[in-house]
């Protein structure tokens, strides 16, 4: 290196640190933090590439670093390579209409079930909640984001997929070939149960659900069922908008949720009282696998103390992320929203708690990563109908809805 060359370089080192260290001295409490977080930062990265073993790849070392520091933030943000953004796109664009029916999270670093859709490929080759996937379509499962996965288990219909699994409980991984389907619309459960309440069982909040549930509260108003046992039980997936709907159909008045992100203007979500239709008793079921619009739901009717809630706490995952591109042709999948309850608590981080708690016999209700070795029970279809002689949950809450007395007619008109 000649003199000028090494003067400059001198130079410019100098005027870095000049401004790193004003920038330090004027900073707020906050950004001190920041700039302490970018010195270990970098202070790990040098004795990494100076002291270990061998010579690294520092450019797969910083890649797992940000993979890591992303997935740190919540199980739905990650971080995009730019060789993988560049096979992110046109799979997003493509829009593939086929699927293997699942609901995946992640704890820990691993990408696992966290329940299936009724009747669809994953549930029929036997997934259940708890089963670790190592690997997706050859691509190891470690380091890629939710979305990711996703979009590698989708395709044209007909088309497969494979996949590495690990049962839950069990250590051993196995190879399993999927073949992508278009998945149906998890129907409604809704019947009589007995005297006079009506059982309703949602397992998605698919287009159009809301109104289907609005439909059926006005025909039991009709057949003379007044009390209502609403079944959220490994609800998992479906559309936000259609849950808030939901929701109105039971509160007349209220917060129902708000939508808040650092960036995110805050969005309040309100009761109208023109689209109540049911006023009489109510009990929600909810269980460990009860998440997303799910959540928003009976967070917003939990807040009604009328209506108790039986079941376990639900997952803790309600908000809203967004693609953010990189300059080096990476990006951010990023959650820039949550949603809250009506008491303004972050959904994401306390789940739902029940008034009632007591878990779900009928499922497998241990911890959905750390959890006692051997298979998971066997458990009913979703769509199945309710089965009250073996289901505690179920059988609490008539009890619940028994002891109450019908204050005013079930449901107003149509």
């Amino acid at each position: 290196m000649n003199r000028p060359t090494r003067i400059l370089i001198l130079a410019l080192s100098a005027l870095v640190l000049l401004y790193a260290g004003l920038g330090f001295a004027l900073a707020r409490s906050g950004e001190e933090g920041t700039y302490r977080s970018l010195g270990v930062f970098s202070e790990v990265l040098q004795r990494v590439e100076q002291d270990y073993v061998e010579e690294p790849n520092m450019a797969q070392v910083t890649r797992g670093a940000l993979h890591g520091l992303v997935e740190s933030l919540d199980s739905q943000s990650g971080y995009l390579s730019a060789r993988e953004y560049e096979d992110y796109l046109p799979r997003v664009k493509a829009r593939p209409r086929g699927d293997i029916g699942v609901v995946l999270s992640k704890r820990f670093g691993y990408l696992l079930v966290l329940t299936t859709v009724p009747d669809g490929p994953a549930q029929k080759a036997g997934l259940s909640t708890g089963d670790i996937l190592e690997t997706i379509a050859g691509f190891s499962t470690r380091e890629i984001s939710i979305r990711q996965a996703e979009l590698l288990l989708q395709g044209e219909p007909g088309t497969t997929v494979k996949i590495t699994e690990v049962r839950h409980g069990g250590t051993e991984s196995k190879d399993i070939e999927l073949t992508r389907a278009v998945l149906s619309t998890p129907r409604l459960v809704a019947e009589k149960m007995e005297d006079d309440i009506a059982y309703v069982r949602v397992t998605a909040f698919s287009a159009g659900r809301a109104a289907e549930i609005r439909q059926k509260l006005l025909e039991f108003s009709k057949q003379g069922l007044h009390k209502l046992v609403l079944d959220l039980r490994d609800c998992a997936y479906g559309s936000v908008p259609e849950a808030i709907s939901t929701a109105n159909l039971f509160l007349n008045s209220g917060t129902i949720t708000t939508l808040r992100g650092q960036t995110v203007p805050a969005k309040e979500f309100t009761a109208d009282p023109q689209k109540t239709v049911w006023t009489g008793p109510v009990t929600v079921l909810l269980s460990a696998r009860t998440a997303g619009p799910a959540e928003i739901l009976a967070a917003a009717l939990a807040q009604d103390r009328a209506i108790p809630t039986v079941g376990e706490r639900t997952f803790g995952s309600a908000s809203e992320q967004s693609v953010i591109a990189l300059e080096d042709g990476g990006a951010l999948i990023l959650t820039t929203a949550l949603y809250h309850d009506p008491s303004g608590k972050k959904i994401n981080e306390t789940g739902v708690k029940p008034s009632v708690e007591m878990a779900n016999a009928v499922e497998d209700n241990s911890d959905i990563i750390n959890s006692a070795a051997g298979e998971a029970p066997g458990r009913p279809s979703p769509s199945a109908p309710p089965r009250s002689h073996d289901d505690p949950v179920l059988k609490k809450a008539l009890e619940l809805l028994r002891s109450q007395t019908q204050a005013a007619p079930a449901a107003k008109a149509a």
